[in-house]
């Protein structure tokens, strides 16, 4: 089958066009046949510094996908070979930049029928990623009329952002605050749902003072800047909840005045410990599927490079490196 991988880490100039043996599924495994596959910042960090170069095939990477259920393995129960799904893939399996791929059933959802396999490949890694930092790791009440509150979504125009606001919106009483700074990055996080917005390129309790805001109670930290620990603390609330998502270097000293809570997201945890919850990505992604199909929410595809291809793919790892894509891009299947 054909696959775009990498033999040694580095810049875009090593992902090339490659022809791998057909995989065969594990007893809970759907074998896809791919049709979609979206970009996210992961697969740039991990070309750039993963040396695949000890290991017998090439690092194929990619985790967004939709596509069609083509084989099953003999304990699947959830799915059948023609079904039409999407999901976030594991990291510690190959990747789904190939005509075929494995996944776990339970961490598979079935496709937004109201979307096309490229819309929908911009969904899953950032739903799933925003919903646990909501209700898994935050946990926020789930209701419009629960008790109100602020969040406050660093990076509101990215793709994990563009989800933590639709979902936050549309399922919580909380009021949401997008950090952006350009004015396109603006008009598309107020198109999303959140009510205010925030300057991110001054310090982000200047940037809450200045929209009348002197602290928030949660913050999803998509992004973070070294050296920004202060300022984020002197934004939250006392008592207040951050999650991040990157590496977070800087000492967390400032947060104990204020007795804040800090914690990590990780989507890929569940995956790559086979947790007893394993399968809440799967209930969750059906969920996020029926709300799209109800028109609650809506793909964050901004961007379709063309078929999937090493040219391609290495134009679609270089926007993510820009550090100013709004939403997702995607690149449909292979010619």
């Amino acid at each position: 089958m054909k696959a775009i991988g990498y033999k040694a880490k580095g810049g875009v100039e090593v992902l090339t066009e490659l022809e791998l043996p057909m995989p065969e599924p594990g007893p809970r495994d759907l074998r896809v046949a791919v049709k979609a596959v979206s970009v996210n910042p992961v697969d740039v960090k991990r070309r750039r510094w993963e040396d695949p170069s000890e290991s017998p095939l090439p690092r194929v990477l990619g985790y967004d996908a939709a596509g069609v259920v083509d084989a099953v393995g003999n304990e699947v129960t959830l799915f059948r070979p023609g079904d039409e799904v999407f999901y976030a893939g594991a990291m510690d399996r190959p990747g789904t930049n190939s005509e075929f791929h494995l996944v776990d059933e339970r961490i598979v959802g079935p496709k937004p029928t109201s979307l096309s396999f490229a819309e929908a490949a911009a969904l899953p890694l950032t739903s799933i990623t925003a919903w646990e930092m909501l209700f898994d790791r935050m946990k926020v009440p789930r209701g419009l009329h629960t008790p109100g509150g602020t969040l406050l979504v660093l990076n509101g125009a990215g793709g994990v952002g563009s989800m933590l606001i639709q979902l936050a919106t549309r399922l919580t009483g909380l009021t949401v605050i997008a950090s952006a700074s350009r004015p396109e990055t603006v008009e598309w996080v107020k198109k999303l749902g959140a009510k205010h917005v925030a300057d991110h390129s001054k310090p982000i309790d200047e940037a809450l003072h200045a929209i009348g805001f002197d602290g928030v109670d949660y913050i999803g930290a998509i992004t973070s800047m070294p050296g920004s620990a202060p300022s984020l603390a002197r934004a939250l609330n006392p008592q207040g909840h951050i999650t991040l998502i990157d590496n977070f270097d800087d000492s967390i000293a400032p947060f104990k005045p204020k007795s804040i809570t800090i914690s990590w997201e990780m989507m890929f945890t569940r995956s790559l410990f086979q947790t007893a919850d394993m399968d809440a990505q799967r209930r969750l992604l059906k969920e996020v599927s029926e709300m799209v199909d109800a028109g609650l929410l809506q793909t964050t595809l901004t961007h379709v490079e063309g078929p999937l291809t090493a040219a391609n793919l290495r134009r679609a790892h270089e926007r993510i490196e820009t550090g100013k894509a709004i939403g997702k891009t995607v690149l449909e299947g292979f010619q």
